[in-house]
């Protein structure tokens, strides 16, 4: 994989979850029912972006062109 095309992924893996937490985006998950794991929807909502970014990030640096350098 190039540089290039990497740092165009990792931006777009960094971008959408940020977009997704903020407003108006975050109306999709702004509300109080369902329960999911005991927290209300949009506590889930906020804590899902953070887990799905955090994983995205570590395939991220497992793919790194730059690592091995």
């Amino acid at each position: 994989m190039s540089k290039r095309r990497f740092h165009t992924i990792f931006g777009i893996t960094t971008l959408i979850p940020f977009f997704l937490l903020l407003f108006p985006l975050f109306e999709i998950g702004n509300r109080a029912t369902p329960i999911i794991f005991g927290l209300p929807f949009s506590f889930f909502w906020v804590i899902l972006w953070i887990v799905i970014t955090f994983l995205a990030l570590i395939v991220l640096f497992i793919l790194d062109p730059e690592k091995h350098e």
